[in-house]
């Protein structure tokens, strides 16, 4: 309760934004973040950059425009640090009656379905995770549930790390050892076995608890060990923890100008985290799918139930830019997009784990 009291003068802050006092029917939201943070240049900074594009037009260095309109919003956030502190940084949301709540990751999940079955007339996005009424089959209404099929996008960069590797043998790091990563775990060692059958592919978690988005010290032990059985192409999909992979390829150093051991990022582009050794990035297009949804608020036309993203719309994909593009062969690019066409048309399915 005290937590709740102590958030509600932070969220009253919102409401007091420049311009919200005298216009009253700006809408309002408010984003509830991970323990990872919007800052971790991954997943939840994927999310904050989506709402503050919805917010000013600007990426959150407020000088790169997203090539999208200001929607006009009013917009409070919270980092909760800890899991204890999501459901009453939500329920602080939810008195107030904000218009839409955001929950940042699966986790959140069960925290929102209690949430928005308490505040039947207000309305939730959560991404990664899915609500239903509780007959457990139905969508819940007031719950818009944000999913996107990375296992698609992770075999598309399994395709390239498989061409680039050159002792065909791959690394995984995941973050919190659950289905939705492993949906990317197998995706990845699905698209690099189609290049290579026998190619070997490492996989380790960094644990079992929400503090495993959290730890870029596990994250680089794990890369280093995988380093040392050989690895040469490692995908983190951990979070703030998969940042540890990047010290640990960049630590492995070069050979003839060219980086020894590369990495792949996740979510967002990490491409120039640590240039010239990161192959590529799997993008999850959050940014889009929570611009989309606000919009949806903004212009009356919110549909609670599953929005899905794959590779068809660019939902999901990989980047190429001026940090990579050095870097990524052009055989392999040729044979992720054979790939990705294939996967539209569905010549190609790729395993689905949380399916199984």
């Amino acid at each position: 309760m005290r937590l709740l009291l102590a958030l509600a003068p932070l969220v009253s802050a919102a409401a007091c934004a420049p311009g919200a006092a005298d216009d009253p029917s700006r809408v309002e939201v408010g984003i509830v973040f991970d323990i990872g943070g919007k800052d971790d240049r991954s997943f939840n900074a994927a999310a904050w950059a989506g709402v503050k594009c919805a917010e000013t037009g600007f990426l959150p260095d407020g000088r790169t425009s997203c090539g999208r309109p200001p929607l006009g919003i009013v917009l409070r956030d919270v980092e909760p640090g800890t899991p204890t502190s999501i459901e009453p940084a939500m329920r602080a949301f939810a008195e107030r009656h904000y218009d839409l709540i955001i929950g940042v990751g699966f986790a959140q999940g069960p925290i929102m379905e209690v949430v928005a079955r308490d505040y039947p007339d207000v309305r939730f996005a959560i991404i990664d995770g899915v609500i239903f009424e509780d007959d457990g089959k139905t969508p819940k209404k007031n719950v818009a549930s944000l999913v996107f099929n990375e296992h698609e996008g992770s075999y598309l960069v399994g395709v390239i790390a498989a061409k680039t590797s050159r002792t065909q043998t791959l690394g995984f790091v995941g973050g919190m050892d659950i289905p939705l990563i492993r949906r990317f775990a197998k995706g990845y060692e699905e698209g690099a076995r189609s290049v290579n059958p026998d190619i070997r592919v490492i996989e380790n978690y960094v644990g079992v608890t929400d503090a495993a988005w959290n730890n870029p010290g596990k994250g680089k032990e794990l890369s280093m060990a995988q380093i040392g059985r050989g690895a040469d192409v490692i995908f983190a999909a951990a979070g703030n923890s998969g940042l540890g992979a990047f010290d640990a390829v960049e630590q492995a150093g070069t050979e003839n100008g060219r980086a020894r051991r590369f990495v792949i990022g996740v979510d967002s582009n990490q491409n120039g985290v640590k240039p010239g050794f990161v192959l590529t990035s799997m993008i999850k297009r959050v940014d889009t799918a929570v611009y989309d949804i606000v919009k949806k608020v903004v212009d009356g036309g919110f549909t609670g139930g599953f929005h899905v993203f794959g590779l068809e719309g660019d939902g999901v994909g990989y980047v190429v830019d001026e940090y990579n593009r050095d870097l990524v062969s052009p055989e392999a690019i040729a044979a992720a997009e054979e790939a990705r066409t294939k996967i539209v048309a569905g010549e190609i399915t790729v395993t689905d784990a949380m399916a199984q």
